[in-house]
């Protein structure tokens, strides 16, 4: 299926598009650039073939339970315009509520945004797990080489956790100092990991996913 350059807000084609760096957004996430229900429905098979492309080189596995998707203009772009297609929302109030709730998980140039996901297969088991790892989300972190850890700042929109566990998703905020931007943007080294008791985990990232988060900063 063939697409003029200026359906999608990049210019390169979905099928060459992978990381944020090679994809020359044309503009931010706006209620004006946002497509219509009608021709979303058509773009939607090749945007959203694109999209898990892309997701593939912004997601870190932790271990066989968690992963985090590292958030960006196209992701956050996918997701409100699918819960605008979910929802069938076509009104202004409705598109800017979608808007509101999900612009928050753009990265802002000296920070990381990602959703983290606890994922069991059996419901029994994810609730036990769901219990036993109370306040995960905020033993999560990201390290830069040389410097220390950068842990989440988690669920600021709302709480997500009681007194009695976890929630199975988690927004979360990594706040990198000027001289981590810069460490980054030289080309050191970056992982994430989980310093909770019962599921301790640390990955360094592969140079396709690394050159993609940095890309974030500004």
């Amino acid at each position: 299926m063939a697409f003029e350059n200026n359906e999608f807000p990049f210019k390169s084609t979905p099928h060459t598009m992978s990381t944020p760096a090679d994809s020359n957004y044309l503009e931010p996430v706006s209620r004006d650039s946002l497509w219509t229900l009608e021709k979303y429905s058509k773009l939607r098979p090749a945007f959203r073939s694109a999209v898990i492309a892309h997701k593939k080189v912004r997601t870190v596995l932790l271990g066989n339970h968690v992963s985090l998707l590292f958030e960006d203009t196209l992701t956050v772009r996918y997701q409100i315009q699918e819960m605008l297609r979910i929802e069938k929302t076509f009104e202004d109030e409705g598109i800017q509520d979608e808007l509101d709730a999900y612009l928050p998980l753009l990265p802002t140039g000296c920070n990381l945004k990602a959703t983290m996901m606890i994922e069991y297969p059996m419901v029994e088991e994810r609730v036990a797990a769901l219990k036993r790892l109370k306040g995960i989300e905020h033993k999560v972190y990201v390290q830069v080489e040389g410097a220390t850890k950068v842990f989440a700042i988690a669920d600021e929109d709302l709480p997500r956790s009681n007194d009695e566990k976890t929630s199975a998703v988690h927004f979360m905020r990594f706040e990198l100092s000027e001289d981590m931007v810069k460490a980054l943007k030289y080309g050191v080294t970056l992982a994430v990991g989980i310093d909770h008791p019962l599921y301790e985990q640390h990955k360094e990232l592969a140079l396709e996913v690394r050159a993609s988060l940095v890309s974030d900063l500004s």
